[in-house]
Order: C-alpha cells, then sequence, then structure tokens
C-alpha cells in the first residue's frame, strides 16, 4: 500500500474479504512458526471463496510472498496502519487467532470499533488472556489450578505471596514468550520482580501463582467447532514445569504420563473450550504433580507447536481451523487420520553463540529462537534416551 495524501495505489474490490493478521518481524517468541499458520490460513480463505488479504511486515516469511495473498499490505501489524486497511477495504471480519501474540492484541480495539473477528469472540479470548478472569473460570469449572493472586503494586504482591505460600511465579498478563516472568522465593524478590515488571510494563495487572516446584508439564492443542473437540495433539515436555514451553523439548504424543493422566487433560481442555465458546484454535498448558492435573494456562490461538503437530501427523490443521473459524465447515465434515510411526520430538533451537553474554539457564522467560522437528521410531532411540538422561532441571529465576 502506497499510502500518500494525494494518492493510494490500492483499489478494493468488490469481492467478500477476509484480513489476516501476520505476526511482524521475527523475535524471541514470535517465530516462523507462525508464517506457516498465516499461509495455510490464506489458503483456506480463497478455497471458501472469500478474497484473503493479509497484514505483516517480514521479508523473510512466505506470507508476505506477492503470490500468496490476493493482496498484501507491507505493513507494521500496528493499528494505526491496520485501521486505515480497514477502513479502505471494508472487510468481512479479521482473522487474529494465527498471527500469535502480535494479532492478538489488537483484538480489542477491533472489536470496539465494530469489526467482526473471525473465530473466537474478543471477551472470550480476553478470558484467557486476563490470568485473574482464566483462573476465576478454572475455579467455576471446579478444574484444579496453582493457588493465585492478582496485584497491582510490590505492596500488593507481597500480600499475595505471603498467601498463596513461596515459591511463587510473578508473571503479567497480556505478554508473549514468557516476558517479564520471574520465579522467586521471598518478600525482597518479589518486590525487585515487581519494581521491574512495572518499569517495562506500566499498569499491567500482575498475577502471583504458587509455583510447583520439580512436577510434570505437557500441553494440548485442540480445535473447537461450537460442537465437537478434536485434540490435535498431547505433547509432554521433557524438561520440568517452570522452563518456558518454547524452550523445552517436547514429545508427541505423551511418553511418560498415565492413561488417567492424559484422559484428565483431555477432558479439562475440551471442558474449557466449551467454557470459552472457542470457534478454532486452542493451547492448554498442565502441570502434572503426585498424578494430579493443573491447568496452568490457556492461548485462545495458534500456538507455536500447531505447526509442528500438523506435519508430524500429516494433517492440515490449519486449513481444517481456518474454515471452522469462518463457519464454512465443521469438523465431522473431515476425514482426521494420524499419521506417525513412533514419536516425534520438537526441539528448540538457541542463538546463544551470538550473544555471549547471555544468561543460558533456561527458565519462565522466553531464549528460544526457533524449534526444529526430530522423527525417533521408538523410546529406545539413542537420541532421546541421552535427551531426557541429560535434560536440565535448573531454573533459572
Amino acid at each position: 500500500m502506497s499510502y500518500t495524501l494525494s494518492s493510494n495505489e490500492s483499489i478494493p474490490s468488490q469481492k467478500k474479504k477476509i484480513i489476516v493478521l501476520g505476526s511482524g518481524p521475527n523475535r524471541i517468541g514470535q517465530g516462523i512458526e507462525f508464517d506457516y499458520c498465516c499461509v495455510h490460513g490464506l489458503l483456506a480463505i480463497k478455497e471458501c471463496g472469500y478474497e484473503a488479504i493479509m497484514v505483516n511486515c517480514n521479508p523473510e516469511t512466505v506470507s508476505t510472498d506477492f503470490d500468496m495473498a490476493d493482496k498484501l499490505y507491507f505493513e507494521p501489524v500496528y493499528w494505526e496502519h491496520l485501521w486505515e486497511i480497514i477502513e479502505l477495504e471494508k472487510p468481512e471480519g479479521v482473522i487474529v487467532q494465527l498471527g500469535g501474540q502480535t494479532a492478538l492484541k489488537l483484538a480489542k480495539r477491533l472489536t470496539e470499533r465494530g469489526i467482526k473477528i473471525i473465530g473466537t469472540s474478543f471477551d472470550n479470548m480476553d478470558i484467557a488472556e486476563d490470568r485473574g478472569r482464566f483462573s476465576d473460570l478454572l475455579r467455576d469449572l471446579n478444574i484444579p489450578y496453582p493457588q493465585y493472586g492478582t496485584a497491582y503494586t510490590a505492596e500488593e504482591a507481597i500480600d499475595v505471596a505471603n498467601q498463596v505460600g513461596y515459591p511463587v511465579l510473578v508473571r503479567p498478563s497480556y505478554v508473549l514468550g514468557g516476558q517479564r516472568m520471574r520465579i522467586v522465593i521471598n518478600d525482597d524478590e518479589v518486590e525487585k520482580a515487581v519494581v521491574s515488571l512495572l518499569k517495562h510494563i506500566p499498569n499491567n495487572k500482575i498475577l502471583i501463582d504458587h509455583f510447583l516446584d520439580r512436577c510434570q508439564e505437557a500441553e494440548i492443542d485442540g480445535i473447537f467447532d461450537g460442537e465437537d473437540f478434536h485434540v490435535m495433539g498431547v505433547m509432554e515436555h521433557i524438561e520440568p514445569a517452570g522452563i518456558h514451553s518454547g524452550d523445552s523439548n517436547a514429545v508427541l504424543p505423551a511418553f511418560n504420563l498415565t492413561p488417567m493422566e492424559v484422559t484428565t487433560m483431555e477432558y479439562y481442555a475440551e471442558k474449557i473450550a466449551r467454557a470459552l465458546d472457542i470457534r478454532g484454535l486452542i493451547n492448554i498448558q498442565f502441570a502434572i504433580k503426585d498424578g494430579k492435573v493443573y491447568v496452568i494456562e490457556a492461548n485462545p490461538r495458534a500456538s507455536r507447536t500447531t505447526p509442528f503437530i500438523a506435519k508430524a501427523y500429516q494433517i492440515p490443521y490449519l486449513n481444517i481451523a481456518t474454515k471452522v473459524m469462518l463457519g464454512a465447515a465443521k469438523l465431522k465434515d473431515f476425514t482426521i487420520e494420524k499419521k506417525l510411526e513412533g514419536f516425534a520430538i520438537k526441539e528448540p533451537v538457541f542463538s546463544f553463540e551470538k550473544f555471549p553474554g547471555v544468561n543460558k539457564e533456561l527458565g519462565p522467560e522466553m531464549k528460544s529462537t526457533g524449534e526444529a522437528i526430530r522423527f525417533i521410531k521408538d523410546l529406545r532411540d539413542p537420541y532421546f534416551r541421552t535427551l531426557y538422561k541429560e535434560r536440565s532441571m535448573h531454573l533459572s529465576k
């Protein structure tokens, strides 16, 4: 879009249009995985008879190739740029589920201006994003979760931390990649963590969770169409809870959880998807301690593991999910056959050699810059055995 005060090269068509918001430039926590989601979303939109419009500003991605969308706006994924495009194109709606946290953050303003969010409504997405509201929902659904409280100041945070019991996880709402998350063990550390957090992210609601130390972590990616819930995959993390899911090695399907634990996770995931009235994708993170399954968080969007599961099982999950979001199809319209012999391992990719001074200890704040996939036939594989034996059990704060 070449937009000046006197001329505009973008001529809108008369077709019905859907805008897809990308994830912007590559950075930690906002990797190339979301580009895969956007590309398959664009193809599904075209198949449903709409004009597919892409808004993104990353020249290194496929979604910004000239022949991928019907129309590409190579613009920053910021509200001011997006609103000008919407005023010109007048789309049927905007998809925010495929571009990670960057796209999701624009949902509130879109809703306030009366623009339709394709898929899950803003309010239901906000329940999942707002740590306090989500924990209240889990309480109402009778789903176990770590004890928590919310605070806006360091003094409030210290009071909450003493109520829920140390160690605690201090984290803000509405952030990407575990930004500013800290595990702390006393009042002084809580104060430092909160002051630092509010300095960088002012006026943010702070959630103080009791930290479940040394427990197993797992996650589920699923699709809900309003009637049926489909579990795309159950991934078990090799590292313990407390290391960000993006930095953990994860195995698909789960290899060390009991059938009861997996069934409980799937039951809780469907319960949450129905309560949030999800249309499209949802990712839910779990912690398992002493056989009890706790829900840590839910992301009402494509996660970094969605493309991983789609590739491992050889199923076009993003195509299916986009058609569900558009209301063009239901899950029962698709024949889904998972093709995976053995296991697939998600390996995080780090760039520590480019940042020699960075602390290499893993913790709740994401440090990986990407991920890779490795297939193994069984758990006797030497690579897996070494990986499991040498897994990181030391958490940075």
